[in-house]
């Protein structure tokens, strides 16, 4: 499973991808079991407000179901000016 990670999510994990293995990715099923994961392995996650997934380029729902060969993204709050 490959995540790609933007703003300050790609400063917390200090990557601009994560790649899981198959033995983890395939323990997680669904958007909210994605953002349970990243926040037990990343804490710092957890303090921003919100985190927005998107898989396959359209923003996903905490039920949506995810498997190994969909892109993925970590969007984080952002602010506006």
């Amino acid at each position: 499973m490959n995540i790609l990670l933007f703003g300050i999510t790609k400063d917390i994990v200090g990557s601009s991808s994560l790649s899981l293995p198959h033995s983890q990715a395939s323990k997680i099923g669904t958007v909210r079991e994605l953002k349970i994961y990243l926040g037990k392995n990343y804490p710092k996650l957890q303090e921003l407000s919100s985190l927005a997934v998107a898989v396959n380029n359209t923003y996903a729902e905490d039920v949506v179901k995810i498997g190994n060969f969909d892109e993925i993204a970590i969007i984080p709050p952002v602010s506006g000016g």
